[in-house]
């Protein structure tokens, strides 16, 4: 349906990644009359070992070093993830390390929480003064409980690692909740398997791909990227099913401009035609899955007929989509969402998504999804702790099936999990939602790293108030970000080119594998590495035991030791693979006589989830409508830009200048209505009058009319990020309502509905 080739797709990336370096040249060498440019390839170098902390992707890079600078990032060659590649954010990596609006030195608040009034410090008197707080909040309010720690990235699991030493349930990341916690929790009731951080679909063998709401090309990562634009220049064919023209659907053989909302029941629809028309994988379904005469049953009623009065599309094309899924299966898949914390009923559409390609048969054969391997590195022997630590990190874990094991002595988690919703890992919108209110009881300390919570959680105004209801707050970041500018105490992170990490552990289709990180270059200014931030904090709150290393090399080889490696060998290293442990299909399996991998209490695949029955929800997903837009308002939807991760790059001055601000699309006929014009700019407002800054119109015919879409991560307030104060509009002012997934504890904010308020201003 389009006259693009397929590899055109390649296009965005080619011209981002031009772009890129020639923004760059400068940092590399500069001309002066009457002299020859000295360039860093003239120069002494040195190449260094690490992996990219611009996403959570964690490419594998070396880093050239060139007097005492870092010159050039470039893909580890070796790296199973960059194979020697590297996106616009990897390259951009040198400008994170060079940012002149950098944290320097630590920060204790010396005015009101909130208007950014700071004095210097050392880090002894910063570390003593947070540690003397935090030790007090404790003792105020009954105990470690009453202190929370919102964590996000390579650091973050160090002080979750405080936390489960001290005995604070309230510790996590904001990834469970706000994007996949309802895709790995439907995976484990179904497949007893979690998708994991890096999606196993076995792109290289698939022929026809179906993406729901799912922007490949657009939430740019590495592999993920390569691997898909592979299967297309293979002869792989394409669905789209999303209300806006995005690029994957650019290049589909078909587009499904779907109503927002109605996603379940088109994937109801499919399940219904499959089995109605005896389409499915019978032989694999009976081999290997549960539960199918009841899911017939409950699917009866769903027919391509009834799915298309609901989700607007054509009962042809939903059943020619079908279809061919059934033709190419089991090389069909239809890929789960990250970002899949939707409209609140997350984790049955999901579910519903796993029983579709359960039908298709694709789940451990080829062209399906493959059975992720993890590799084998020793755990450093740390004492027992109070409590499990719950990481922290990009991924934010799966979110475990089950209620919380905490000792006697331990109080329930704030954010409400067993009575709010059933299962996961902690929800930070529910978290700030106690702290703001002291319910279930007061938490009055907070310790923030990494996650700047004005911009991944909803009902900003609640967040102000929840801080504002706090004894203390402290903040570790690399960056004056919105929220670090509220904290108590501001303690500035190395960048990850300035220390060492713990190694990153790499899941892979046939090649698992462990990368290193090393200091490319000493840090450049009084900051620390978030392990060490933790390890000094943790010694003054009495919990020195719990970070029994006297350095991090130490740490490192105490785990490197059963593998006969050092830090010196993984310096040069970089990379160690194991692909003695890949088992990526079910005939792997089966030829060494062992059983499949599924962890349900069945051991096979549960169409019809016993599990939450027993809880009081549907077993077999249903569709359930959401509520459609008040009248003359536009659903709002958003998304991610190509060159920015989340909100923690747009300050970044090489990639502020290929993506400085967002737009906010609207359908042509919709925006003509309203007299609006291309490029003007205008001001949001959203259902409960909650406004946005100036945002530029996007007038386009590659959306619905009955809703708009924004970027997610600009309009940033915080004058000293001076590359992106005042771009843009920032989404989360818009969204100040969710809903809660009963199932998962994801927060669903795609019930948020915005009109024109105003017209005119420009960019900021």
């Amino acid at each position: 349906m389009t006259d693009f080739s397929r590899r055109d797709f390649l296009k965005l990336s080619a011209a981002t990644v031009g772009a890129l370096t020639l923004s760059g040249a400068g940092e590399f060498g500069e001309a002066r009359a009457g002299s020859a440019p000295s360039y860093w390839w003239q120069r002494e170098t040195a190449t260094k070992s690490s992996y990219c902390d611009m996403c959570y992707w964690h490419c594998g890079i070396k880093a050239e070093v060139a007097d005492g600078r870092v010159a050039k990032i470039y893909g580890d060659e070796d790296d199973p993830l960059s194979q020697g590649n590297l996106c616009p954010r990897g390259q951009a990596g040198v400008k994170q390390l060079y940012n002149p609006d950098r944290l320097k030195q630590p920060l204790i608040n010396v005015g009101e929480r909130g208007e950014g009034d700071y004095r210097k410090a050392t880090w002894s008197e910063a570390l003593d003064y947070a540690a003397e707080k935090l030790s007090k909040v404790s003792e105020k309010w009954d105990g470690p409980e009453s202190i929370a720690w919102l964590n996000h990235c390579t650091s973050g699991s160090w002080f979750s690692h405080i936390a489960a030493a001290w005995g604070s349930p309230n510790s996590g990341g904001p990834a469970h909740s706000l994007c996949l916690g309802s895709r790995e929790i439907a995976s484990q009731l179904t497949f007893g398997l979690p998708v994991g951080e890096h999606m196993p679909v076995d792109w290289e063998n698939t022929e026809f791909i179906t993406l729901i709401g799912n922007h490949i090309g657009e939430n740019t990562h590495n592999t993920l990227m390569r691997d898909f634009v592979g299967a297309l220049e293979g002869g792989a064919r394409l669905a789209v099913v999303d209300p806006r023209y995005s690029t994957p659907a650019s290049k589909s053989d078909y587009w499904l401009p779907i109503k927002p909302g109605t996603d379940t029941a088109l994937l109801l629809s499919w399940i219904n035609l499959l089995v109605t028309e005896d389409r499915y994988d019978r032989s694999y379904v009976e081999k290997y899955a549960t539960g199918l005469e009841e899911l017939e049953k409950r699917v009866k009623d769903y027919t391509p007929e009834w799915a298309a009065e609901v989700t607007d599309l054509d009962r042809e094309t939903i059943e020619e989509v079908g279809r061919e899924m059934a033709r190419y299966r089991p090389h069909a898949v239809v890929p789960p969402n990250r970002k899949a914390s939707w409209y609140g009923n997350d984790t049955q559409r999901m579910r519903a998504l796993f029983i579709l390609n359960t039908l298709l048969g694709n789940y451990g054969r080829e062209g399906g999804f493959y059975f992720s391997a993890s590799p084998w590195i020793q755990d450093y022997s740390f004492p027992s702790m109070k409590l499990e630590n719950t990481g922290g990190g990009c991924g934010g874990g799966g979110g475990a099936l089950g209620e919380d094991t905490l000792p006697e002595d331990v109080r329930e988690r704030a954010d409400k999990k067993g009575e709010k919703f059933l299962y996961g890992s902690l929800s930070e919108p529910e978290l700030i939602e106690a702290m703001a209110s002291e319910d279930p009881y007061p938490i009055k300390g907070l310790v923030v790293t990494g996650n700047n919570i004005f911009h991944s959680a909803p009902k900003k105004e609640r967040t102000k108030e929840a801080l504002k209801n706090l004894d203390f707050y402290m903040a570790v970041d690399i960056l004056p970000q919105e929220h670090v500018m509220w904290a108590d105490v501001v303690l500035p992170e190395s960048t990850y080119l300035e220390r060492y990490d713990d190694f990153f552990i790499g899941h892979h289709k046939s090649t698992p594998f462990i990368s290193f990180r090393e200091p490319a270059v000493d840090p450049l200014y009084n900051t620390e590495p978030g392990w060490w931030i933790a390890k000094e904090l943790g010694k003054r709150l009495g919990l020195g035991e719990y970070f029994p290393f006297e350095d991090f090399e130490e740490y490192l080889n105490e785990r490197l030791g059963p593998l006969g490696l050092s830090v010196e060998e993984m310096k040069e290293k970089g990379i160690v693979k194991q692909p003695q442990l890949s088992q990526p299909y079910l005939k792997d399996y089966e030829s060494q006589g062992q059983e499949p991998p599924f962890g349900t209490p069945s051991g096979k695949i549960e169409l019809y989830s016993e599990r939450l029955e027993e809880n009081g929800f549907d077993p077999v997903p249903t569709y359930e409508g959401v509520e459609e837009p008040p009248e003359n308002y536009f659903r709002l939807l958003y998304g991610r830009s190509p060159v920015h991760s989340f909100s923690r790059t747009q300050n970044n001055p090489w990639l502020s200048e290929i993506d400085p601000e967002n737009e906010v699309w609207i359908n042509s006929s919709a925006a003509e209505d309203l007299g609006l014009e291309d490029g003007e700019y205008v001001i949001l407002e959203n259902q409960e009058g909650k406004r946005s800054k100036s945002i530029r119109v996007k007038k386009t015919d590659r959306i619905r009319e009955d809703c708009v879409y924004m970027v997610h991560g600009f309009g940033h307030e915080t004058p000293g990020m001076e590359q992106q104060d005042g771009k843009g509009a920032s989404d989360i002012e818009l969204q100040s309502d969710y809903e809660l997934d009963e199932i998962s504890g994801s927060a669903g904010m795609n019930v948020n509905y915005v009109k024109i308020a105003e017209r005119g201003g420009s960019a900021q």
